[in-house]
């Protein structure tokens, strides 16, 4: 090998470490969630797919760092901590109301993306849905607004029922201000209002045997992450105690639940990958404004019905989105 050959190869082999030192670290988003991983799967799909609309792979051209607190919501601190220790660009909070206020406690400088159906507003987490402020941003499901919608096609798919449960989740922050909108509609239509309360498998169960106890003529679910991974057993315990239920979310339709009214949480998911991927990009969450559904699904399973002794008004029928028969 001639002299200058040599040179000119040693040269470039000294220089490899260098551009590989030059190249740009792969950006990092902090996927927090209150719940676990194996009842997540849609929307972690969801959420993969929004991000493949900014350009965004995991590990092509992202990493994720998931922490998942598996219902055990005093884990989240310490889960928060550690993706702010680990220096992410981004922190998702998913799993209802309680991942980003937490979040929010532990950094004011790395940009949040939530999804929840509280309202981000009532709990400090935004300045207003315009004009966000801060770091934290996201999609709003609205869940208080549409329980009153709820009950409104409670009362219409059964006109008689005077008493009604309302199903919440007691470890959730936003407990108190779903059961006060509930309280605040029902006596406008007539209808006294049951709280149960539920946080384990376990309480369910107890919930639903006071509610029998109770004789109440219809349920209405809250919107919670919890309610949403516990589906198949809430549908179980409803049909078994042969009482007609509106859920938040299709999900519970598909899964056996009578008639389910809402946003779609997938979309929401998308949406909120969409946020996540522009703040890589450098956009900044206060000039983001907090989204809502456009579109809320009314689903109806007739096969539910049929095993309730229950007759669909035709004017549910027509105005639903989808009839599972």
């Amino acid at each position: 090998m001639r002299r200058r050959e040599f040179i000119t190869l040693v040269s470039s082999a000294a220089m490899w470490p260098l551009a590989v030192r030059a190249q740009p670290a792969m950006p990092v988003i902090g996927f927090i969630s209150s719940e676990s991983p194996d009842s997540f799967t849609q929307f972690v799909h969801a959420f993969h797919e929004g991000l493949s609309k900014t350009g965004y792979v995991e590990g092509r051209n992202v990493a994720i760092e998931y922490r998942w607190a598996r219902g055990q919501l005093d884990l989240l601190p310490l889960l928060a901590a550690d993706l702010v220790k680990r220096q992410v660009n981004v922190i998702f909070a998913s799993g209802g109301s309680v991942s980003a206020p937490v979040a929010k406690t532990v950094t004011g400088i790395i940009p949040i993306v939530f999804v929840m159906a509280a309202d981000p507003v009532r709990l400090g987490l935004v300045a207003s849905l315009n004009r966000p402020g801060g770091n934290v941003t996201g999609v709003n499901l609205l869940s208080a607004e549409l329980m009153t919608k709820q009950l409104d096609l409670l009362h219409e798919l059964a006109p008689k029922t005077r008493t009604i449960a309302l199903l919440v989740n007691p470890a959730s922050p936003y407990t108190e201000l779903q059961i006060k909108d509930a309280q605040n509609a029902a006596p406008a239509r007539g209808l006294q209002l049951q709280v149960l309360r539920a946080s384990s498998g376990g309480e369910l169960e107890t919930a639903f045997a006071m509610l029998v106890q109770q004789r109440a003529e219809a349920l209405l679910i809250a919107f919670n992450p919890f309610f949403t991974n516990q589906r198949d057993q809430i549908v179980h315990l409803a049909a078994r105690s042969g009482i007609p239920a509106v859920y938040p979310a299709r999900e519970f339709a598909t899964a056996g639940g009578l008639m389910s009214y809402g946003g779609s949480v997938t979309d929401a998911y998308r949406q909120a990958a969409v946020y996540t991927g522009k703040i890589l990009k450098g956009a900044k969450p206060e000039e983001l404004p907090v989204t809502q559904p456009t579109k809320f699904e009314l689903m109806i399973n007739l096969k539910t019905a049929k095993t309730l002794g229950l007759t669909i008004p035709p004017t549910l029928l027509a105005t639903s989105d989808e009839v599972i028969e």
